[in-house]
């Protein structure tokens, strides 16, 4: 099994930027952890740029992809047609609980193309999601 982790606009800040909200451990140092726990090929890609993201959407052929947009969940029909597109199955995942911040975080474009969105479990909603594929591949 080989799924795909994408991490939109400023989450290569994690562990340095609010920490307060995102926690300060940096992704790279959490993905190697997960990479132990699951008997299966995680990939990672992280970009600030709308495009990229398209890009590797469009071009990932795997298993399953977990999506954290950031701020890209609430602005972007590109990446909502891009997810759209594809047949393979996608969660949101989101750090913090949206639901408890600003009102523009509320409504996410990208939540109609997954088959579910895990939020406000900090890191561990990466973990939760990659559950859900290891159970349900």
């Amino acid at each position: 099994m080989r799924i795909l982790i994408i991490n939109g606009p400023n989450l290569n800040l994690l562990g340095t930027r609010e920490p307060q909200i995102y926690g300060n451990i940096p992704f790279e140092e959490y993905l190697s952890k997960m990479k132990d726990q699951f008997l299966f090929q995680i990939d990672y890609f992280q970009s600030n740029i709308e495009g990229e993201i398209i890009n590797t959407i469009q071009q990932f052929d795997g298993d399953g992809i977990i999506i954290n947009a950031g701020a890209y969940s609430h602005t972007s029909v590109a990446i909502h047609d891009s997810l759209k597109s594809i047949k393979i199955p996608c969660i949101e995942v989101h750090i913090s609980n949206l639901s408890k911040r600003e009102s523009f975080r509320h409504n996410s474009l990208i939540t109609p193309c997954c088959i579910g969105m895990i939020m406000g479990f900090g890191l561990k909603s990466y973990e939760l999601a990659l559950e859900y594929f290891k159970k349900n591949n």
